[in-house]
């Protein structure tokens, strides 16, 4: 039985990269184990490491749920400088998405869905609220 889960991205100085991660999540760390490790809990199980080390190519991207991607996207323009992302969506998919890249070439990215009814039956199982 699978019940938690965590996500690791590199960076090449770790204090640039909680500082950054910081501003991204809007929050500071949830646990820091030892020197050059970070993590943050995204939602309940489901860790965010961020570790010093080399770099890997080809990962990702994590894309996390919000409730308004365009928000989301100036909010980090103005905080973190990222050039500006293109927000895409498809008729078949229920979301729209974007991705962007960290300082360290890792891929993240956001999604929003389109029926707010779906994303706050979402919000709510996530956060064991029964309808």
């Amino acid at each position: 039985m699978i019940f938690e889960m965590t996500i690791q991205v590199r960076v090449s100085n770790i204090e640039e990269g909680r500082r950054w991660y910081e501003t991204l999540l809007n929050k500071k760390p949830d646990f820091i184990p030892h020197d050059g490790f970070v993590e943050w809990e995204l939602i309940r199980g489901c860790w965010l490491q961020v570790a010093e080390g080399d770099m890997t190519r080809g990962n990702g991207p994590i894309r996390l749920g919000v409730t308004n991607i365009e928000a989301e996207r100036e909010r980090l323009i103005n905080s973190l400088n990222i050039d500006r992302f293109e927000i895409h969506s498809r008729s078949e998919v229920p979301v729209k998405w974007g991705t962007l890249s960290d300082p360290w070439g890792n891929c993240l990215g956001f999604f929003e869905y389109l029926d707010k009814t779906e994303e706050q039956e979402r919000i709510n199982s996530i956060k064991g609220i029964e309808m």
